[in-house]
């Protein structure tokens, strides 16, 4: 493993890509700590408490590397551009019109992440004048958390939060196209990172002796299962026919099409959970008792949010799997290039085949995102842990962590060097 991640500094393309990607985090993790103009930063650091814990304040928090708490011009996070992305993909399914944009290609998929960042825009204007009322609303010994309540500082924070939240939509897209790993996804690892000291004091400081002996060993084994998941894959045996090319006797072999698990990877965690979010966040920024009743049936350690999410990330497991493997479209391409499956006829027969396998391999992977993003949080509420620990955090970092090394590894591999798994 170090003499991997050596090969890897070695490589001046692959160095630059790695230090790009850390400079882009290290600018994301600075502004966190930038408070937006027009704030009473000691005042803000009075009602710090009120985005502590397992509240839908604090798991926003959460998702915004500490940002939120001190109403930085980071507040926002890239939660946003999530909840974009959502809508346009579950929008995809019943317009025809974007429909017909995604099976137009880069084209296609080019104009859709372009209304994807208009809505981004819109979306974050919107959630961050909620939040200059919802810091309104909160005190410090008679200090207002917003220094003068005027249209012009309103006008001026809610430009600023929105300006940075497609500053970070920007980023990502950066380190995306430059850097190594997907940059929306290590922006969020990167937030979830940033809080785990904060869990480890909050660990040891447990008066709970048994939960202090038990979490390391819960911790690891939930890693440990994320990784096996992960890992874990059918592998369906392809044979190719020889084929005459010229006066050359070509092609034949035989070889195998892997289908993992979990093929949707963390994505359908961060969907869902984006998704979680929304009504007690409706419910915290609107200051009525129906509201505050919204947001505290949906609060992030509730058993309706945990059912709901757990639904959501089954739902988007399926959904998103469907997008990224097309069973008609592998069909096709089996049979375009004189290959089969064995037992199987080409075309329609193959496509059904592996429609079939596909649909039992995303079920377990399924149940297996919702019970690890929902099981560690049902135990750890007897506790009085941090939200760090929740299973939706750990599974989005090791499987962030894990995306991020197989595509090191696959820079890795095109040069000649040994990945990391030997």
């Amino acid at each position: 493993m170090l003499r991997t991640f050596l090969n890897a500094f070695r490589v001046a393309d692959i160095r630059k890509k790695l230090a790009f990607t850390a400079a882009m985090l290290l600018l994301y993790r600075v502004g966190a700590y930038i408070p937006a103009p027009g704030i009473n930063i000691e005042a803000v650091e009075d009602i710090a408490e009120n985005f502590q814990g397992s509240n839908v304040l604090g798991f926003l928090n959460l998702f915004s590397g500490g940002s939120l708490q001190r109403f930085a011009i980071f507040a926002l996070g890239i939660m946003p551009y999530i909840t974009a992305s959502i809508m346009l993909q579950l929008l995809t399914v019943v317009v025809p019109a974007l429909d017909k944009l995604r099976k137009e290609g880069e084209v296609g998929q080019q104009k859709i992440t372009q209304y994807t960042r208009y809505l981004t825009v819109g979306l974050a204007f919107g959630q961050s004048i909620g939040y200059v009322f919802l810091f309104r609303t909160f005190s410090s010994g008679g200090a207002e958390v917003v220094d003068a309540f005027t249209f012009g500082t309103v006008f001026v924070i809610v430009m600023t939060l929105t300006a940075g939240c497609v500053l970070l939509m920007w980023l990502g897209e950066l380190i995306t196209q430059r850097g190594i790993g997907n940059g929306i996804s290590l922006m969020i690892f990167a937030s979830i990172v940033a809080g785990l000291p904060d869990g480890v004091v909050s660990w040891w400081n447990n008066p709970d002796q048994v939960f202090k002996v038990i979490m390391p060993f819960m911790a690891l084994a939930i890693i440990a299962a994320v990784v096996f998941m992960q890992e874990g894959q059918r592998r369906i045996p392809v044979q190719y026919a020889k084929r005459v090319v010229g006066r050359r006797m070509a092609g034949g072999g035989s070889t195998y099409l892997p289908l993992r698990v979990n093929m949707a990877g963390v994505i359908p965690v961060i969907f869902a959970a984006s998704l979680m979010a929304f009504p007690p966040t409706v419910g915290e920024l609107i200051q009525s008792p129906w509201a505050q009743d919204v947001a505290t049936f949906f609060n992030p350690s509730g058993w309706a949010y945990l059912a709901g999410e757990a639904f959501f990330i089954i739902i988007f497991t399926y959904f998103y799997t469907a997008v990224t493997f097309n069973p008609v479209e592998q069909a096709d391409n089996l049979k375009k290039y004189g290959g089969f499956i064995p037992g199987v006829r080409p075309g329609r027969p193959t496509a059904e085949y592996l429609d079939r396998i596909l649909a039992r391999l995303t079920f377990p992977g399924a149940l297996y995102l919702a019970a690890v993003a929902a099981l560690p949080t049902i135990l750890l509420n007897q506790t009085s842990a941090n939200f760090y620990f929740g299973g939706t955090s750990i599974l989005i970092v090791v499987g962030v962590a894990l995306d991020t090394m197989k595509q090191l590894e696959a820079q890795l591999m095109m040069r000649n060097y040994e990945g990391f798994l030997k």
